[in-house]
């Protein structure tokens, strides 16, 4: 029985007849070109993004929680700190880093580990 290795356009090739990047990590973003199998970056960079996402959406729920106790008590700072943390993390996709991003190593190295915590790309 022969396994293929389907692209993200749907080409195919046979797992044994390929050249496989070394990490699935960026799976869904896999593009054959004759034998090898690359990752294309652009569709890598989207693929990072949506795991931003979904990483950040506890961290937005905690500093939610944080900015209201900060609003019980008054604290006028601990708000402000809340509101700032929200907005980093609001546009933690939107970073230069991955934008600029030139390869998939790059790519990796723009996991923002202050903000988001372990990099599930590490």
């Amino acid at each position: 029985m022969t396994t293929n290795i389907i692209d993200k356009d749907g080409n195919s090739i046979a797992t044994a007849d390929a050249t496989v990047p070394s990490d699935r990590l960026f799976r869904n973003a896999w593009s054959l070109s004759g034998s090898t199998i690359t990752e294309d970056l652009t569709a890598s960079k989207l693929i990072f993004k949506d795991k931003i996402r979904e990483v950040r959406t506890p961290l937005l729920a905690a500093q939610d929680v944080a900015y209201m106790k900060a609003l019980e008590v008054g604290s006028d700072s601990a708000q402000t700190t809340a509101k700032n943390a929200k907005t980093a993390l609001r546009n933690a996709p939107a970073a230069s880093a991955i934008t600029n991003a030139g390869n998939i190593t790059a790519l990796k190295a723009a996991w923002n580990t202050s903000l988001l915590g372990d990099s599930p790309y590490a």
